[in-house]
């Protein structure tokens, strides 16, 4: 059977690729705040040819979902070819491309039919990443390269020591939170500008997890939209509950500014309700409190202590 399938009624190709934009949209990371390289470079097939227009969107959002460290891609006869086998139970991407049909007078010299006479079909095959593939010979996986960085003792102290954690999955691409799995995923430390941006980054989204109904069940946490209030205020209680966690881990001052930038783009919804930032912070401080449990009996002492003097 040929890899070249044709549209049906029965599989709407443009519903399917629409889908999968609104399904990256939704899970995806903000485009301002990446502070991480994919580290194996664009989506490119396993002959080295990059991908264009939207299958380099699509591809790179199913590597960044799967944790796929290098985007290649090959089709299963190119996987036959190598010499490897597509491994059981792995499905496929798709991969789109325009293909010109002419009338039949012209079939032996398309480049002679006028325009208006030629018709664009949209067909679509069927690629796999080289991690679905067994046996591939080492020269078809590209080299990452390691920038030097090294663990930060306190900060991993504080993923070590929290209770009841969510697993962990290393992502070639992006960094998320999956409250279905109940699993972060965040690319190596190699990825990174810093390694203070990587447990910044890591802390974010172990923020995210405390929402999960195991923890806090922070209601609402993952009910919302791309640009939607509940979103909106997740993405702030993450961010702080980041930005308490630096904090306690001593690199705050590396990524004060990161976080300040992050939080700007939600600037109109903090105008909007004036106490959106004050409820996202005390959700991200108990958040914080679970992930690495800290004293704060002398914080509430002194507030007891206050008010008593105000009763006074």
């Amino acid at each position: 059977m040929s890899e070249h399938k044709k549209s049906s009624d029965r599989f709407d190709l443009y519903q399917a690729i629409t889908d999968r934009i609104i399904e990256a949209m939704e899970r995806g990371v903000c485009p301002w705040k990446k502070p991480w390289k994919a580290i194996g470079g664009a989506p490119r097939n396993i002959r080295g040819r990059r991908y264009r227009g939207i299958n380099a969107f699509l591809l790179a959002a199913q590597s960044a979902f799967e944790g796929w460290t290098h985007p290649v891609f090959l089709t299963f006869k190119q996987a036959k070819e190598l010499g490897g086998k597509v491994s059981k139970g792995e499905r496929s991407t798709l991969v789109v491309f325009w293909k010109i049909t002419v009338p039949k007078e012209y079939a032996d010299n398309p480049d002679a039919c006028p325009p208006e006479d030629r018709r664009w079909l949209l067909r679509y095959y069927r690629v796999f990443n080289v991690a679905q593939v067994d046996g591939l010979p080492s020269q078809a996986l590209p080299v990452i390269p390691d920038n030097g960085l090294s663990p930060i003792e306190a900060c991993e102290e504080i993923v070590a020591n929290m209770p009841q954690p969510p697993t962990f999955r290393e992502s070639g691409s992006g960094a998320y939170y999956f409250p279905d799995t109940d699993q972060v995923c965040i690319p190596p430390l190699k990825a990174f500008e810093s390694a203070e941006r990587y447990y910044s980054t890591l802390y974010h989204e172990l923020t995210h997890s405390t929402g999960h109904d195991s923890r806090l069940a922070r209601p609402d946490a993952f009910e919302g939209r791309f640009g939607s209030d509940p979103y909106a205020k997740e993405e702030l209680v993450a961010e702080l509950g980041a930005a308490f966690l630096c904090a306690r881990a001593g690199i705050a001052p590396a990524t004060v500014e990161d976080s300040a930038a992050y939080l700007a783009n939600w600037l109109k919804k903090l105008r909007e309700d004036k106490k959106l930032l004050i409820t996202a912070a005390s959700a991200a401080q108990r958040a914080a409190d679970f992930i690495a449990p800290d004293d704060i009996e002398a914080e509430e002492d002194e507030a007891e202590e206050s008010a008593e003097r105000v009763a006074a």
